[in-house]
């Protein structure tokens, strides 16, 4: 499958394809013209990486599991569990923290401390 055909089947612009070929997250043969040459199996592991980035995984992320995926292995099932309930355990900390900001910027607005909300207040004395 060429570079266009991926792209057409994938819905990933031919650059992307090549910025992940060039990261090591797909592999090309190259025909004798020069033309990359991707095995069947390379739309349904983009689909994989598109997947895993909508959930909040970062390329870096998916390139360290990326022997996990292409070796079937048993424990591989159990290692995408963990590196998934892992990313949960992260968002929740982001949540937590975004709560807390959010408490701190309301809390700043309801005083009303003038004249710049942004400085701190002042210490009681």
């Amino acid at each position: 499958m060429q570079i266009g055909e991926l792209a057409e089947a994938t819905g990933i612009s031919r650059d992307t394809l090549r910025f992940y070929e060039k990261r090591g997250l797909l592999v090309a043969r190259r025909s004798a013209n020069g033309y990359r040459d991707y095995p069947p199996e390379a739309a349904d592991w983009l689909r994989y990486i598109r997947t895993a980035q909508a959930l909040g995984f970062t390329l870096q992320e998916i390139e360290a599991d990326l022997p996990l995926l292409t070796a079937p292995a048993t424990d591989s099932a159990a290692a995408l569990r963990a590196a998934l309930q892992g990313k949960l355990a992260e968002i929740d900390r982001r949540i937590d923290g975004l709560q807390s900001l959010r408490g701190e910027l309301a809390r700043r607005l309801e005083a009303q401390m003038a004249p710049c909300p942004l400085r701190p207040a002042a210490a009681p004395g």
